[in-house]
């Protein structure tokens, strides 16, 4: 198995982060994994995108030109991406802030409306997360326990009021349907 999953939208959406967890999730649950994070010299506001890769053998290169998932968080990101995504394939779209058609019929096309959702639980920034957690689902690639345990981590050094709103984004997400 080897899978690849590309994450991209403006820096400051929490791109880099969600390729971040993905990664340590998936090493924390025994799987070899690469991360390699891109992104403009502005940064907030800039193109940032991340190639996450998860195989249950050694991985000969980050690279992933034929990703089988790809998360858009926005319009720039879709236009940029669709076309690589393999036949068959997963197209996860930030519906609030992706506007244009996807132009593949051969994929699996998946509209969430992360920043309506993120509003409604008065988390604005936990778009990201709501969109992680609906990976997962799609997915079915790694579990949300352990999605879970990477997040309270990676919030650990913020202080502890900011883990229950960020696991509540990503449990949203992942119980969200399609």
């Amino acid at each position: 198995m080897l899978v690849k999953t590309i994450i991209a939208g403006f820096g400051g959406q929490g791109v880099l982060f969600m390729g971040q967890c993905l990664a340590l999730t998936a090493m924390e649950e025994g799987y070899h994994t690469t991360y390699l994070p891109s992104y403009g010299a502005e940064v907030r506001g800039g193109s940032a995108n991340c190639t996450v890769s998860i195989a249950d053998e050694p991985i000969a290169s980050p690279v992933a030109s034929e990703p089988e998932w790809v998360v858009a968080m926005n319009n720039p990101s879709l236009t940029r991406f669709q076309n690589g995504v393999v036949k068959g394939g997963g197209l996860l779209l930030n519906a609030d802030m992706v506007t244009l058609p996807a132009i593949r019929a051969d994929l699996r096309i998946v509209r969430a409306p992360a920043a309506a959702m993120a509003a409604e639980l008065g988390n604005p920034k936990g778009m990201n997360l709501i969109m992680l957690g609906v990976l997962l689902r799609q997915s079915g690639l790694l579990p949300l326990a352990g999605m879970e345990r990477v997040v309270r981590q990676m919030f650990a050094d913020k202080g502890p009021r900011l883990i229950e709103p960020n696991l509540q984004a990503l449990r949203a997400g992942y119980a969200w349907q399609a």
